[in-house]
């Protein structure tokens, strides 16, 4: 799972990157930085975020992300079909936001099974 996390980490921040000429990348920024920090701390440090505390955290973390995609679910019809979010914003913005929720609900289950291994 340690090359997963930093695969995704690295998606994560090159999703960043593409957001300079956006108008509220900014906020794009953050919402796809808080997955990258996760993934990448499971990654290279998975020990640091194996307590309570940190489990709360990223189950918060993805809570938010569940509801951001509820909030930023596309209405545009056939919005995964490559000819609709090329053109559609709005569809873009949902999938974006569906794959930052994967990509903590993967980090998420990383430190729910680790911490079944190390016994805590």
């Amino acid at each position: 799972m340690r090359f997963v996390n930093a695969v995704l980490c690295a998606m994560m921040l090159l999703f960043i990157v593409v957001q300079f000429n956006d108008p509220d990348g900014l906020l794009w920024a953050v919402l796809y930085g808080i997955p990258a920090i996760w993934a990448g701390v499971i990654a290279f440090r998975l020990r640091s975020v194996s307590s309570n505390g940190a489990l709360l955290m990223i189950g918060l973390c993805l809570f938010g992300a569940l509801v951001m995609t509820f909030v930023y679910w596309p209405s545009t019809p056939d919005f995964w079909k490559q000819d609709v979010w090329w053109e559609t914003e709005t569809a873009r913005e949902g999938m974006g936001i569906m794959i930052a929720t994967i990509v903590l609900l993967i980090s998420t289950i990383t430190i729910w099974r680790s911490r079944r291994v190390m016994g805590n």
